[in-house]
């Protein structure tokens, strides 16, 4: 083993929340280094972590495309345009998708770069005293000891031990990142992001799609009228989605391309089995710090497997820190975004901070779902007085001429003191829109403030400014 390296921050993993604190405390003049295992489809390692990779990224780039193709095959003849014959080559749309991958984790090389943070490619476990061995992938060792550490291993995906991951067969999101060509017959286990996404995508190439969830509810997480209004839609748009319905046992059989999965599940009706030829396991993802920490580290894990921290990411011990996907709070990329910068400026002695309460949540299927702040069904639970304004986009004139009607913005506000609590949207580009709300609830904005602020016409973020002038049932454009 090499001389040990010294170094100001060492950071354990290069996705979201540890690249970002890696290049922030290498911005306020500190030496960082930053290890991450990952390898790309071709071998070389790339930078990222599972968003990157295999999760945020590659999965837009499909339903991006998948979206081209449905409006292609299902909604350009109202526009006026005409095709005959439209295909779909899986190979150069995952060919494009790998494109895409490959410039964003080459981008975080060269910021790296850019910023003099050094990257060492390999394992690496935290041992007592801020140091951290690195296992390289060219076999050889190598010890960095840091007057921090910065922990940010992310996430894997949760595999069900009667559904095993195959590669093949049956799969995990990377999986179905990767299918060389349309399944016949697609089911998907667990109706949360991941399964709608991925399940959203090959329904739109022609696949026949069923979502398995084990839970009562739709959307549980989403506001009840954003979730009542999406079960419609997805529906409407032939993804077959099975409530309470519990998977028990699947099986593989057959030989070569004719294999099958056979699963056997229960609902409220007995038992049942559904035969299809691939299946997607989307049931969530686990904290990754198996393998993470050497005895007597002093860092601690929950029965989650998720290292344990303060409201400030720190976890007890002198100098380490963990954030991102492997601590609590909500597994989303810019969750950890802003988790790496705020440690990087509490080790720089600024004051750090992220606001659980502004984080926004978005689906990206059509229509898109987004929110942000508390639902109906939190605060009547809470006893919070609230007063709530919706608007429907199929009275927006962007969304019409969009031919994207479906879906409204609702806001939910405090009944007394009128301040901003949250702002549930389904519909075309919300992802954008819910943006709004963080602004607002991050400035302890009321729904007078957001009714008061002009918005252009014809646009989108009309919906929004309608649902807050409904709030105290001003609404120009409805009926109030």
């Amino acid at each position: 083993m090499s001389e040990q390296q010294q170094y100001d921050v060492v950071v354990i993993g290069a996705g979201p929340a540890g690249y970002h604190a890696a290049i922030r405390a290498a911005q306020l003049g500190m030496k960082v280094a930053c290890i991450d295992a990952a390898l790309g489809k071709d071998g070389k390692p790339a930078l990222g972590g599972t968003c990157l990779r295999v999760g945020c990224i590659p999965s837009k780039a499909l339903l991006d495309s998948s979206h081209q193709y449905h409006n292609l095959t299902h909604s350009f003849e109202q526009h006026g345009i005409s095709v005959k014959d439209a295909k779909m080559d899986v190979a150069k749309m995952v060919a494009r998708k790998d494109a895409i991958v490959k410039q964003f984790t080459g981008g975080i090389a060269m910021l790296f770069k850019a910023n003099k943070v050094t990257p060492y490619y390999g394992f690496g476990q935290l041992q007592p005293g801020n140091v951290i061995k690195v296992k390289q992938h060219d076999g050889s060792e190598v010890e960095l000891k840091g007057a921090n550490v910065i922990i940010a291993a992310g996430s894997d995906s949760i595999e069900l031990p009667f559904a095993r991951f195959d590669g093949e067969n049956i799969v995990d999101n990377v999986g179905a990142l990767d299918f060389t060509e349309v399944p016949k017959r697609l089911a998907v286990i667990g109706a949360g992001v991941i399964g709608l996404e991925l399940g959203s995508v090959w329904k739109r190439l022609g696949a026949e799609v069923t979502i398995l969830e084990a839970l009562p509810d739709f959307l549980p997480a989403a506001d009840a009228e954003v979730g009542k209004l999406a079960a419609r839609e997805f529906k409407k748009e032939g993804l077959n989605i099975l409530l309470g319905a519990k998977v028990g046992k699947t099986e593989v059989s057959g030989k070569g391309k004719k294999q099958e999965v056979v699963i056997s599940y229960s609902d409220k009706h007995g038992e049942k089995t559904l035969t299809v030829d691939k299946l997607l396991v989307a049931v969530g993802r686990r904290a990754a710090s198996k393998g993470l920490l050497a005895e007597g580290t002093g860092v601690q894990l929950n029965e989650r497997g998720q290292i344990v921290v303060d409201d400030h990411c720190h976890t007890g011990v002198d100098g380490v820190w963990a954030i991102g996907d492997c601590v609590r709070g909500p597994m989303l990329a810019h969750k950890g975004f802003e988790e790496g910068i705020a440690v990087a400026e509490l080790i720089a002695g600024l004051p750090g901070h992220v606001n659980f309460d502004t984080i926004p949540y978005v689906i990206y299927t059509a229509p898109e779902i987004a929110w942000v702040g508390k639902t109906e069904q939190q605060l009547k639970a809470e006893g919070v007085p609230y007063k709530t304004g919706s608007f429907p986009f199929a009275a927006v004139g962007r969304a019409v001429a969009m031919a994207e009607p479906t879906g409204f913005a609702k806001v939910i506000a405090h009944a007394e003191t009128d301040r901003v609590l949250g702002l549930h949207l389904i519909g075309p580009n919300v992802s954008e829109l819910v943006h709004e709300g963080v602004l607002t609830m991050e400035f302890n904005g009321s729904a007078d403030d957001l009714a008061r602020i002009c918005h252009a016409h014809p646009s989108l973020s009309e919906a929004i400014h309608d649902a807050a002038m409904a709030v105290d049932k001003r609404a120009i454009h409805k009926a109030n």
